[in-house]
């Protein structure tokens, strides 16, 4: 059974590129979602299995719907998808919780081994 991933950035390229190189790959786009408020109601009607959550948005950034969602649902496995030179809001989204990052722009290796590793 494919695993389910919400998709959550900012930027609808982005998010269409990560979708292209998660369905070539065996993984199911359950939603997407363009900001942190969006993300947290995505995440509570999808039930996703990961989440790639990208950092810098409006409304409400990454590192803010990574805590909402942990408190939500402790389990949930979040990747952070991060520019280069975002480490202190990586590092903040570490400690909230999340399990990994993903560094922009998207290396489709770098990707799949990051949510092989996230949910194995």
């Amino acid at each position: 059974m494919s695993k389910r991933v919400l998709i959550v950035d900012d930027a609808a390229f982005m998010r269409i590129k990560l979708k292209d190189i998660l369905e070539k790959n065996g993984y199911e786009v359950a939603g997407e979602a363009q900001n942190g408020n969006e993300a947290v109601e995505k995440y509570k009607e999808v039930q996703p299995d990961i989440v790639t959550m990208d950092i810098t948005m409006p409304e409400k950034d990454g590192v803010e719907a990574l805590k909402e969602i942990k408190a939500m649902d402790s389990s949930a496995i979040v990747l952070m998808c991060s520019a280069m030179g975002q480490q202190t809001m990586v590092m903040d989204a570490i400690r909230a919780g999340a399990m990994d990052f993903i560094v922009k722009p998207f290396d489709t290796e770098r990707v799949i081994k990051a949510l092989d590793k996230a949910i194995s």
